[in-house]
């Protein structure tokens, strides 16, 4: 089911947009591409490059985003055992874009191709292990709050000085703006290049960790006498989790509550096994960014909405209800 949403977010996402092309001759372009299959489209070189340098890798790219942050956010609740846990509640995505701010900022032009997801990888792990360690020197004791309050205070700190760096350079500011808003339009075909390497590790990491997070969601005492080394295994998908976020934010600047929607849902719908919560998130979140990246170009066409905009319209009033249940269990 979930993988047949997906093919339809894809498709959609490939065949709708402001040129106005039709759905049949797009259908029939794409098919043209497929091995032992020739299909005459009538579309012109411009329409086909439109389709294929802009359209299809802007949706594949929106769909890996997607289901990084989403598969980010299931990792982050399953290490923290806490259902507000998610990157940009940790300050994972807050770091990430203080680092790739400093970036481009202070080299500009002269950034390597690995430079961003590097420090984007950087910033996302110090955001959230300063977040961690924050919490845990306020009490032990308090639980959700405590948490979410630290990550608010670590993402506040942080995006304060983002700003104070991006004032030391005003001409790019306009650039800057632009990522922190989020767009998954100007990566191509190299920022699905670029991230794929980071992308594939830290999926397969989460993916291979889920029957380790069901035994650890049952505390840390029973987990170590079932043999568990409970530290490790939060420390490695601590680590794969604040990759992937890293690898999206790197390419798709900041676009949040992708990974506290998805998995809340994933849980309703198909349970609370983190082995069954993982995989799905990601495709989930792969689903849900494309469609929201679709409502972003066709809202305002032909301008372009940021499709952080658009997420957080949906997202903001969902966290409110997340929030509102939490507090009622705790109580």
């Amino acid at each position: 089911m979930a993988v047949a949403v997906l093919a339809i977010s894809l498709t959609l996402g490939v065949m709708a947009g402001a040129a106005g092309l039709s759905p049949r001759a797009v259908a029939l372009a794409l098919a043209d591409r497929l091995p032992f299959v020739s299909a005459d489209s009538g579309l012109s070189p411009p329409d086909l490059a439109l389709i294929f340098q802009l359209r299809v890798p802007r949706v594949l790219l929106a769909a890996l985003v997607g289901g990084l942050l989403a598969i980010a956010g299931a990792g982050y609740q399953g290490v923290f055992r806490n259902p507000l846990a998610d990157p940009y509640l940790l300050g994972a995505a807050a770091g990430a874009g203080l680092t790739v701010t400093l970036v481009v900022v202070f080299l500009g032009g002269n950034a390597g191709v690995a430079a961003v997801p590097v420090a984007a990888f950087a910033g996302a792990v110090g955001g959230v292990f300063l977040a961690y360690a924050l919490g845990n020197t306020a009490g032990r004791g308090g639980g959700t709050a405590t948490l979410v309050l630290a990550g608010v205070a670590v993402t506040s700190f942080l995006t304060a000085i983002q700003t104070f760096v991006q004032q030391l350079k005003v001409e790019e500011l306009q650039r800057i703006y632009s990522w922190i808003l989020g767009d998954v339009g100007g990566g191509g075909w190299e920022g699905l290049a670029m991230i794929a390497p980071y992308a594939a590790v830290s999926t397969v990491v989460m993916l291979l960790h889920g029957r380790l997070l069901d035994v650890l969601s049952v505390g840390d005492e029973e987990a170590v006498s079932l043999g568990l080394r409970a530290a490790r295994v939060r420390f490695t998908v601590l680590l794969a989790a604040s990759l992937a976020t890293a690898s999206a934010v790197a390419v798709s600047g900041l676009i949040a509550f992708v990974g506290i929607v998805v998995p809340h849902v994933v849980r309703r719908l198909a349970g609370w096994s983190y082995r069954v919560v993982l995989p799905l998130s990601f495709l989930g979140g792969a689903a849900f960014l494309v469609l929201a990246d679709l409502v972003a170009r066709l809202v305002l066409a032909p301008a372009e909405l940021p499709i952080g905009v658009v997420t957080a319209f949906v997202g903001a009033p969902f966290f409110v209800a997340v929030l509102r249940m939490t507090k009622r269990v705790e109580t």
